[in-house]
């Protein structure tokens, strides 16, 4: 058995959910901050038998999209306000990360 954390954006958690529902996967869901961006994010843990894994790692890929995004920088703390003149970037947003991590034993109550 495996456990399968997906970190997704916000913007693809429905489109996701629903697609591992049609195919009979069950998920949790967590909300989540990610550390560059300070975005939301959704971390889904879903537990799934070994012969699964490739499955679910298929419905995540097909339904977490990365997209550009513009972004504008943090002002500098402590820095000169005055001279600062922000500039917004253009970020790769989206998609997934995923980690997979073997179960020693599983128990529901």
């Amino acid at each position: 058995m495996k456990l399968i954390l997906a970190v997704v954006q916000d913007k693809d958690t429905n489109r996701l959910t629903d697609a591992l529902t049609e195919h009979n996967y069950q998920s949790t869901k967590l909300s989540s901050t990610g550390g560059f961006l300070k975005a939301g994010n959704t971390t889904l843990m879903i537990g799934v038998n070994d012969e699964n894994v490739d499955g679910v790692l298929d419905i995540i890929r097909d339904n977490c999209s990365q997209r550009e995004q513009m972004v504008a920088p943090i002002s500098p703390m402590g820095g000169n306000a005055d001279s600062y003149i922000p500039k917004p970037v253009q970020v790769e947003v989206g998609g997934a990360t995923v980690f997979v991590l073997p179960i020693e034993s599983f128990f529901q109550f």
